[in-house]
């Protein structure tokens, strides 16, 4: 915060496109956005070779997991960490 004719001004927070997070510019540091730079998947992992554990309803042979990293937990940690970026930075 910033102190200004003394009113203190406060950092005005945006929300990070990629992880979801908000933040403001003086915390956005380049290992504070952590996120998946792909998507989260259906389909066989490239060794086709491990086994999933499948619901009545997935397609034979679907594995669930994010195509960039291989993690199978939807709600998983991103595999890669940096700066955050805000929806107004485009």
């Amino acid at each position: 915060m910033e102190e200004t004719k003394g009113e203190m001004k406060k950092e005005i927070e945006k929300i990070c496109k990629r992880c979801k997070q908000s933040y403001t510019a003086s915390s956005n540091t380049s290992a504070s956005c952590r996120f998946h730079p792909s998507f989260f998947v259906c389909r066989r992992h490239d060794d086709q070779k491990r086994y999933y554990e499948l619901r009545p309803d997935d397609p034979p042979y679907a594995a669930k997991f994010y195509d960039c990293c291989g993690a199978e937990d939807p709600e998983a940690l991103g595999c890669i960490t940096s700066f955050h970026v805000s929806y107004d930075d485009d």
